[in-house]
């Protein structure tokens, strides 16, 4: 797992050009590190003004850490489980739910799709291509039918077949936000119909490729319908890593997976210690 981070974040690492590893680094030095890795300047500030004037791994360690929202050891006990999956279009969305699917698979969980982007032809096509490849049920209709029904379907179909997990797709960008917005909202509404309690978690994708300015874009999903967790993708193609940090703290929401490349295997589960000792790895020598 560290071995993948590494090479999910090597275009964030490669950026940050510490010609030498330090025992000790200047505020500034990490002012500057932290900046050229895409980590929000307000709270670059708050880190740099937190810490004394040489700043060693372990301090620097321990304040980043601080920053993250950790993930809630949260049980599956509902069956089926439903996890919405949310965020815009080209983020990344369908390829990252058939990992999820192929994750729970190898967990040994049974897995149904939930084609729920009735806005776009092509998305009910994509999910369903990748349905065939999981050999995993999927439940979709025609373009421009009403997507709550497909929520509500898919849910009462894992019920009746005793399936673990139901992976809900929805649409990323309506007309206006408004209407995504009332989209979601009833999306939400039918499930709980369905389902007490569902959707059980609700998960925001965000493309790591557009580093702090996805921040916006995750607080307008989380004030339509309140997000659980979100997962960052494309972090291989991207020398912005360093905004994970900002979109966590900011947002106070865990980050639950992320994505570091094409292949099935390359959604992990993010680990911040993992993630921050893979950032000092560039900067600091090892501890002794």
């Amino acid at each position: 797992m560290f071995g993948l981070l590494k090479k999910g974040l090597k275009k964030t690492l490669d950026n940050l050009k510490v010609e030498k590893k330090k025992k000790y680094a200047t505020k500034e030095e990490i002012e500057d590190i932290l900046i050229e890795a895409d980590v929000e300047y307000d709270i670059v500030e708050k880190i740099v003004n937190s810490l004394p004037p040489k700043v060693n791994r372990t301090i620097l360690k321990n304040d980043l850490l601080y920053l993250f929202t950790p993930v809630s050891k949260q049980k599956i006990t509902a069956k089926p489980f439903v996890e919405l999956i949310v965020g815009v279009n080209g983020a990344g969305k369908t390829t990252t739910i058939a990992k999820l699917a192929y994750r729970y698979k190898k967990e040994q969980k049974s897995v149904i799709l939930g084609a729920g982007d009735t806005f776009r032809a092509a998305a009910i096509e994509q999910l369903k291509r990748w349905a065939d490849r999981l050999e995993v049920p999927i439940v979709y209709t025609k373009q421009g039918h009403d997507p709550s029904a497909v929520a509500f379907d898919t849910i009462k179909s894992a019920e009746a077949k005793g399936i673990d997990i139901a992976l809900i797709d929805t649409a990323g960008r309506l007309h206006t936000q408004t209407n995504l917005a009332q989209e979601l909202k009833k999306i939400v509404r039918i499930c709980s119909k369905a389902k007490d309690s569902a959707p059980h978690r609700k998960i925001l994708i965000l493309d790591g490729t557009q580093g702090n300015s996805a921040i916006n874009q995750a607080k307008a999903f989380n004030e339509m319908i309140g997000v659980d967790g979100i997962i960052v993708t494309k972090l291989d193609g991207t020398a912005k890593g360093g905004a994970i940090i900002s979109i966590s703290h900011e947002l106070k929401l865990p980050i639950l997976y992320v994505g570091v490349g094409e292949g099935m295997e390359d959604l992990i589960p993010f680990n911040p210690n993992e993630y921050v000792d893979t950032l000092l790895d560039a900067i600091f020598e090892e501890d002794k």
